[in-house]
């Protein structure tokens, strides 16, 4: 019983979950940003690769 009280008032739990979530919410930055790259680059090599001989 006393370790449950002693994880429940701590710290470590919450810190560890704002991580967690901070973590997460980069991963999704940089996956739309790499798709939203990614799309332009596509874009304009299909543009190039149109435009050439």
């Amino acid at each position: 019983m006393n370790l449950l009280k002693k994880f429940l008032t701590s710290e470590d739990g919450p810190t560890a979950v704002e991580y967690a979530v901070m973590l997460a919410l980069i991963v999704v930055v940089c996956i739309g940003t790499i798709t939203a790259v990614g799309t332009k680059v596509n874009t304009s090599f299909n543009t190039t690769k149109t435009a050439l001989p």
